[in-house]
């Protein structure tokens, strides 16, 4: 964890603060752009291409190649601009949670209020 996320004092939480904002203000924007159809499917034709439009460092690139959400929350990414990505490539928000939690679908639903949720 850095220096900036430990003077929160909350384990393993990464506030989005001016810090994080300014160092995933690229990766942000990437995925915010995915609103509009015609950047989800020049996104989805050539994802590297893509992500080359908005000079993402090689950490957020290989982080969304992996789909590596927690990795990419480290890296400046804001859930509210991933779920544009998530959805473009079939990751739903409980999926999402769920590797951002190192535990199974499954597991994880156990965890929701809501049975049956998905």
């Amino acid at each position: 964890m850095s220096v900036d996320q430990d003077r929160w004092g909350i384990p393993g939480t990464y506030v989005f603060d001016l810090n994080l904002s300014r160092k995933g203000y690229a990766v942000n924007k990437m995925c915010n752009s995915l609103r509009y159809a015609e950047n989800r499917e020049a996104y989805l034709a050539d994802e590297e291409a893509y992500m080359a439009r908005y000079n993402l460092s090689e950490e957020q690139k290989q982080a969304i190649r992996d789909r590596d959400w927690l990795q990419l929350t480290r890296l400046g990414g804001n859930l509210f601009f991933f779920l544009k990505l998530g959805a473009t490539v079939g990751h739903g928000l409980y999926p999402i949670g769920a590797q951002m939690r190192g535990e199974s679908y499954e597991d994880f639903l156990k965890t929701r209020n809501v049975p049956e949720a998905t």
